[in-house]
């Protein structure tokens, strides 16, 4: 099979690299991630000017029209910049479940705002209840004269403090755990009745949790279809792992080419430590470790593009890579480091604690696992 990549995409990537290595420095990534907003406004329009917020979408809206391969590029970078704007929350979440579920007038009105930079989202989906099981929904939508009425909590909603607008998921039908009955609704941040509380994580992203207390929203402000809005959630969070797994491979990439040169340099015994067999292998291991997460990521990534039937299993299987190759990366980066690995003034540290967000975001190793499970040995 062909993996070389087309000039276009090796032009996309080379051009976020070289904005990571010209305007993303650890340095200028730590005074955004203590600033206000978590984010760089100015960054994001330049995102917005260089096509990027484009990528994804279909060419009807002003987009690309890239492919999965295109958008695995673009996040293995933003990886090795530990890049803080929200392009996850924005582009591939709120952004993927309007173009694939979005009214035509919802499309038209907010993909070409999320393309020029005027318009950022947040997928508001989990709860305290929930962990990783986002059918787990208690937030309520009651139909009436007007529309819904929408009372409930979300938690951990990345880009919730910035948003404009927020995709909610609330159930319209069913018992609580019930994957039927959960309609997804398009709310602005400014509707009467929505609060939110902004916080930070502790790899420098801000998030938000949502106090929705009787929202009104009208029946045009349904996304997809009322009941089955698992279906589209589905869809989204599959091609959303595959980004994040992207992601993960360029910070785990980062670790190991950063632990092998301060390796080259820090010196035991009058030695430098690279010397030790003993340090060799550990390094080989992680070098193995992030060379078979970028084998199951492009599986991954082919399939997805491809439409195969076996995307769920294949994306299970990643996340639980993953899981186990990142634990292994920067618990050996922070080891092999010394002290010097876990404070904040080395980039180390850093990498490790987004390493770790990834992890837990949409499931971790165990919950993973249990799904690959679940599709290939069930009955």
């Amino acid at each position: 099979m062909n993996f070389d990549f087309s000039e276009e995409q090796g032009m996309l990537r080379d051009s976020v690299a070289r904005f990571v290595q010209d305007s993303y420095d650890f340095e200028a990534r730590r005074k955004i991630a203590d600033s206000e907003q978590g984010m760089s406004r100015e960054h994001w329009q330049t995102f917005a000017e260089l096509g990027w917020l484009s990528v994804p979408f279909a060419e009807a809206h002003g987009g690309y029209g890239g492919s999965p391969v295109d958008t695995m590029l673009l996040m293995e970078e933003f990886g090795k910049g530990l890049v803080l704007e929200p392009y996850l929350a924005t582009v591939l979440l709120f952004g993927g479940l309007l173009q694939r579920g979005g009214s035509e007038e919802q499309q038209a009105e907010l993909i070409p705002r999320i393309i020029d930079g005027s318009c950022q989202g947040a997928f508001a989906c989990v709860e305290r209840q929930s962990r990783f099981e986002l059918t787990d929904v208690q937030t309520r939508a009651e139909a009436g004269a007007e529309g819904y009425r929408l009372s409930g909590e979300k938690v951990v909603v990345y880009n919730g403090t910035n948003a404009d607008y927020f995709i909610v998921s609330a159930r319209t039908s069913g018992e609580q755990s019930d994957r039927a009955g959960i309609t997804l609704f398009l709310v602005p941040a400014d509707t009467a009745g929505l609060e939110r509380v902004g916080y930070r994580m502790m790899d420098g992203q801000l998030v938000a949790n949502i106090v929705l207390q009787d929202v009104t929203v009208a029946a045009e402000q349904v996304v997809g279809s009322v009941d089955r809005g698992m279906e589209l959630v589905d869809e989204v969070v599959i091609a959303a792992n595959i980004a994040l797994a992207a992601e993960a491979l360029g910070i785990m990439g980062q670790l190991n080419a950063r632990t092998l040169e301060y390796s080259k340099t820090r010196k035991q015994f009058g030695v430098p430590i690279g010397s030790f067999q003993a340090l060799q292998h550990r390094m080989v291991d992680t070098f193995a470790a992030c060379e078979q997460t970028r084998s199951l990521l492009y599986r991954a990534v082919c399939e997805l593009d491809g439409g195969g039937p076996d995307i769920a299993a294949c994306v299970h299987a990643l996340m639980v890579m993953v899981d186990r190759a990142g634990k292994l990366i920067y618990g050996e980066a922070i080891q092999l480091h010394g002290g010097m690995g876990l404070t904040d003034e080395l980039d180390i540290g850093h990498y490790a604690k987004r390493l770790m967000m990834i992890i837990s975001l949409f499931g971790n190793g165990d919950y993973h696992q249990a799904q690959f499970n679940r599709l290939r040995y069930a009955g």
